[in-house]
């Protein structure tokens, strides 16, 4: 029989869905990927804006004519989709996102070339490989944990109120490829840079529905409406109440002149009298 339910509680289920527009995107990587590009964070967030949650299925192994002429499937290994897309905004003071997966992609190849003896035209050695631009450019890859990050991306879907919270970690990822961006003078839009990660599984974590103390560890904490807009009017507060009056020179707010503002006020005094 079905379980009767009120009108509320019917009401709280179907007018609150959730939205694909709420999700964070976190980038770590290893050491040896931190020292090569130049960061000295942990994790990074590149303006993601589109994503995707993964999904998996069951291998199955078919049991033919085991009673009576029934065919069973019985699970035997859960597979994983082999890689992420994800699309990154593209900054127009340094080109983030594309330098940043370009010099991750060029450390797994062992293209650096700014160290690279052969590229300043002293020749090639042991140590450093060709360069890009050489003929004699050949692979010489690193070795996988250099550049994987064992549990370094994740995706976090939560909500318009922030409370709720769905946590995806990516095991063993690295970039596999970077998409291809078309330029047109045809017409202008933004620039966005599409990156395929590969890993071989993900794991669903646990995390808490309400909002934790602190730590700031979720989006909750980060993206809280009010306390952005509380930092935002106080960056206001800051720009548009400068510490020097500026209607001194008119003689205005008298109370609030400085010292400084004071020695004008009576420069121009003298030179009125004058």
């Amino acid at each position: 029989m079905p379980t009767p339910r009120s009108v509320s509680d019917i009401k709280s289920a179907l007018l609150r869905p959730a939205l694909t527009s709420h999700f964070e995107v976190q980038l770590s990587f290893p050491q040896a990927i931190r020292s090569f590009l130049g960061v000295n964070q942990d994790n990074v967030n590149l303006a993601c804006c589109e994503a995707s949650l993964p999904g998996s299925q069951l291998a199955t192994l078919e049991n033919n004519n085991d009673r009576t002429g029934v065919t069973e499937k019985h699970a035997y290994r859960r597979q994983f989709d082999d890689r992420i897309d994800l699309t990154f905004y593209v900054d127009a003071k340094n080109y983030t996102a594309i330098r940043f997966f370009e010099g991750w992609i060029s450390y797994i190849m062992n293209e650096d070339q700014d160290n690279n003896p052969f590229s300043a035209g002293t020749g090639p050695t042991q140590d450093a490989p060709p360069s890009l631009a050489s003929r004699e450019y050949n692979y010489r890859v690193k070795y996988p944990n250099d550049y994987i990050a064992d549990q370094g991306l994740k995706v976090i879907k939560f909500e318009r109120d922030y409370q709720q919270q769905l946590t995806y970690e990516f095991v063993r990822s690295f970039p596999l490829s970077i998409s291809s961006m078309p330029v047109s003078f045809d017409s202008s839009s933004l620039l966005k840079v599409t990156v395929s990660m590969s890993y071989i599984r993900y794991i669903v974590l646990k995390t808490p529905s309400k909002t934790g103390s602190g730590g700031g560890s979720n989006p909750a904490e980060r993206f809280n409406p009010s306390s952005q807009a509380n930092s935002n009017s106080q960056q206001l507060s800051n720009l548009y109440n400068p510490s020097v009056n500026p209607d001194s020179s008119f003689r205005r707010n008298i109370n609030r002149v400085t010292p400084d503002d004071a020695r004008l006020i009576q420069e121009e005094a003298n030179f009125t009298l004058l």
